[in-house]
């Protein structure tokens, strides 16, 4: 997960205008939570060429993140106050 991380931090860093953001809630199709017989899913609807990058070899294949921003930190996003572990 390091790598791909880094790989995130690199992309939005350099070439913002190339990273795509698509709110999962938008592409959901179906989903389930999990019981004794499943695990939880979701099924999406995503365009062609996302499905094309996710097969092959993997040095051809983009990198296709899920990543998931706590509601805790959407909710500081527009506050000035700096709390204690906002400084690094």
């Amino acid at each position: 997960m390091n790598e791909e991380l880094k790989s995130l931090a690199f992309a939005l860093q350099k070439y913002p205008e190339r990273v795509e953001l698509m709110p999962l809630d938008q592409l959901l199709q179906d989903s389930a939570r999990q019981n004794g017989k499943r695990p939880a899913y979701v099924k999406l609807s995503v365009p062609d060429d996302i499905v094309k990058t996710l097969r092959g070899r993997p040095e051809k294949r983009d990198l296709v993140l899920l990543v998931r921003v706590a509601k805790d930190i959407l909710e500081r996003e527009d506050s000035l106050l700096v709390l204690p572990g906002d400084v690094r």
